[in-house]
């Protein structure tokens, strides 16, 4: 009886892993299926698999040099109103031991909408606090506060241009951010990036779109006077 037993709990066992696998390949079947509808409804690429050298193209933003084993996957590549745009999940790796001294990998994952602008600009990031965890402070920025007490308690901004910073973050644009506090943005050289914590998801990436449009169109005219 123990033997029957036991083979019937292995038998359990392995049939819930094939349907766990099942499972997964669906979600991940759909989830493609999803991303390449998207992309052909506007006129977008979509490529699933892996690309390190994209990951390296951008790897100037601080949030895309984290980590080891860095790679895109999911892009979609494309115009959205005019200009050149880009929407893929990041990948990269992480290591940590345990109290044996093995080596554990830890895999992240987060959601990257990018659009390019007319011209370069300094480096400015502007995040809830914690976003970026300490990534800022090792960098040697400085918090950089504004005469809004409420936009400088939602917001962590940090540039090395102070100036620019103030220019970007002007009374309208401030208020358009503390309507969308979640907002994690990355602005250098002409790329504007916007985050998303967890891996991008179809439905999300339009609305990523036009909330990176929105803050360049709230980026005043003479900032593009050059």
């Amino acid at each position: 009886m123990d033997v029957v037993l036991a083979v019937l709990g292995v038998s359990l066992l392995l049939a819930a892993g094939v349907a766990l696998c099942l499972y997964l390949a669906k979600q991940a079947r759909e989830r493609r299926e999803a991303f390449a509808a998207w992309a052909q409804g506007n006129g977008f690429t979509y490529s699933p698999g892996r690309d390190a050298g994209l990951a390296k193209r951008f790897s100037f933003l601080d949030k895309l040099r984290q980590g080891s084993n860095r790679y895109a996957e999911h892009v979609l590549a494309g115009q959205w109103q005019g200009r050149e745009a880009l929407a893929f999940t990041y990948h990269y790796e992480t290591y940590s031991s345990d109290s044996k001294g093995r080596r554990q990998t830890h895999h992240h994952r987060f959601g990257v909408v990018l659009i390019e602008l007319e011209c370069t600009f300094p480096e400015l990031r502007i995040h809830p606090e914690n976003f970026f965890g300490r990534l800022g402070q090792a960098l040697g920025f400085d918090d950089i506060d504004f005469e809004s007490v409420e936009f400088s308690r939602a917001f962590t901004v940090r540039s090395p241009d102070k100036r620019f910073a103030w220019d970007f973050c002007h009374t309208g644009a401030m208020e358009y951010l503390l309507q969308h506090p979640k907002t994690a943005m990355e602005l250098e050289g002409s790329a504007l990036a916007v985050y998303d914590g967890n891996r991008l998801d179809p439905h999300e990436v339009e609305g990523y779109l036009k909330h990176a449009t929105q803050l360049r169109e709230l980026m005043p005219a003479f900032l593009f006077d050059k």
